[in-house]
């Protein structure tokens, strides 16, 4: 990353290194290597995009980065078991929930 951005003079390049470090070290490294390519390719919103991240930024971006991949997980396994993910809210819900109407699987049919 940092050959990517341009450093200030006064950047001490080992205490940023070090708070990357401190801030990410419980992180996934496919988090992390998705974090850094995001900001690398400029496809993170938040920030200057023309100078590396705060270690909070990447920080942020790796924890976003492991809800997608928990996500596509999930659906994954939902998809491999054949399950569909559960429907909740609405109104055909909530009438199929407490008894009402028609069920959600007529609605769906019809």
């Amino acid at each position: 990353m940092f050959s990517c951005f341009p450093q200030s003079a006064l950047t001490d390049v080992e205490m940023q290194m070090r708070g990357y470090l401190g801030a990410v070290r419980d992180a996934e490294l496919g988090d992390l290597q998705a974090a850094i390519q995001r900001f690398v390719r400029g496809e993170v919103k938040s920030g200057n995009a023309q100078f590396c991240p705060s270690s909070a930024q990447l920080c942020i971006e790796v924890r976003e980065r492991r809800v997608m991949r928990e996500l596509i997980a999930r659906r994954a396994a939902s998809q491999v078991l054949g399950s569909s993910p559960p429907h909740s809210g609405g109104e055909v819900a909530r009438r199929s929930r407490d008894g009402e109407g028609d069920t959600v699987r007529d609605v769906m049919a019809g």
